[in-house]
């Protein structure tokens, strides 16, 4: 068995949660192990703002995301690259003639977030990460096992080509599929949606005048998300959750008929949708780790929950949970406690378990409501959010919440 190099801490995996917590915690005297089967050089970031070249996968960021951003010090490199500050929501149903509009200034708020493309967080993020002395990072070094040592006080961790860790305290943060929460023999609860989600780049015939569109259709809602323009050129980011059946279909259109057909169903409320980037698909499936927590292992972010994007809350609650977390291991370093306790990890848990839990309650709960195509199921939804939209602090609340503020 080779020798292992010994870290306070090692994060597997390297995206937005696992880059933001090494670099939160990569400034305090902890010896950090950042491992990613990928390279971690920062992604390269296209300098041109056209159809073809914005990422796929974006992120709607709450002014609480963008606040721990910030204090990392990633948020400069983002906003100097490209986002889109949102300052509107509308949410309407295609059943009916129900819908309801958010607005910053019913908060007396600037914007209710900002789009980002995901790249560009995971680029501010590893630049962080590589200005970190106390931060070695393992890239394109493959996970093969993690487990206990013999006394049960470290975790030992094999990474392909023959490198060993050993740990008071190892992180999953490698996703949905996370392999660290399989072998150290986390349980789930988890259920297919039985939907995929389509996701392009389109480009608009008007401006997205800094508003998150959303449509609730009888096969799952549709979301056009604001992005940068280019002169008299208006691009949004669109997620399309669909029921299984229906996605090959429009997969397989032409780009002129997709464009047809989300203009359709979108209502033309942009005016035509002129042309679509690459379409990608994936599977909508929750995921809840039944514990976040053993002594000595930690799961962040989609290893721990996966959400519905309806409301694009997943990469936040993941945000949120580095923050706490981060917050949990510096309070008990400055009390002489390992990262690995299992009280402190158990704190870490009872701040962000119920409220990873109520939000995708509240998910799950607007997607069977909208699913229901019942003429009384449909009248009540349309009258509840003309009713919101008429009661001022209740829609303010609804707003705080959705900015992570509540």
């Amino acid at each position: 068995m080779a020798d292992a190099q010994r870290f306070d801490i090692a994060i597997i995996g390297a995206g937005i949660a696992g880059s933001a917590l090494a670099t939160a915690l990569g400034d305090h005297g902890l010896t950090i192990a950042l491992v990613e089967a990928q390279s971690l050089a920062p992604p390269e970031l296209p300098a041109a703002c056209d159809l073809q070249h914005f990422d796929p996968r974006v992120s709607a960021i709450t002014p609480r995301s963008k606040a721990l951003l910030e204090g990392l010090g990633a948020w400069p490199a983002i906003e100097a690259y490209r986002q889109c500050a949102y300052r509107h929501m509308t949410v309407w149903d295609a059943g009916g003639t129900g819908g309801i509009e958010f607005d910053c200034a019913d908060v007396n708020a600037t914007s209710l977030g900002h789009i980002v493309e995901n790249r560009a967080i995971v680029s501010a993020l590893l630049e962080r990460v590589c200005a970190a002395p106390d931060i070695t990072a393992f890239g394109g070094s493959r996970l093969l096992a993690c487990e206990r040592d013999d006394n049960a006080a470290r975790v030992r961790v094999e990474l392909e080509g023959g490198t060993a860790l050993e740990v008071d305290l190892l992180v999953a943060a490698d996703g949905a599929l996370s392999r660290v929460r399989d072998m150290m023999g986390f349980s789930t609860r988890e259920w297919d949606y039985g939907h995929r989600a389509i996701v392009t780049t389109v480009e608009v015939e008007k401006s997205h005048r800094d508003t998150c569109w959303q449509r609730f259709l009888p096969s799952g809602p549709l979301a056009f998300l604001p992005l940068p323009g280019a002169g008299d050129r208006h691009y949004c980011s669109i997620v399309w959750s669909l029921q299984e059946g229906l996605v090959d279909n429009l997969l397989q259109l032409g780009d002129a008929e997709f464009c047809r057909e989300l203009e359709t169903a979108f209502e033309s409320r942009l005016g035509r949708v002129n042309a679509c980037a690459r379409r990608f698909a994936f599977p909508l499936r929750q995921r809840h780790a039944i514990d976040y927590v053993q002594a000595g292992v930690a799961l962040v972010a989609d290893a721990a929950h996966t959400i519905h994007p309806l409301a694009g809350q997943g990469i936040n609650l993941g945000l949120a949970d580095v923050g706490v977390l981060a917050e949990e291991i510096l309070a008990g370093r400055a009390q002489g406690t390992s990262p690995g306790q299992l009280q402190l990890l158990r704190r870490y848990q009872r701040r962000r378990k119920g409220e990873n839990l109520l939000m995708m309650a509240a998910m799950d709960g607007f997607k069977a409501l909208f699913e229901q195509d019942a003429l009384p199921v449909r009248w009540l939804r349309n009258a509840g959010m003309r009713g919101v939209s008429r009661m001022g602090p209740l829609k303010q609340q609804l707003i705080r919440r959705a900015m992570g503020v509540g």
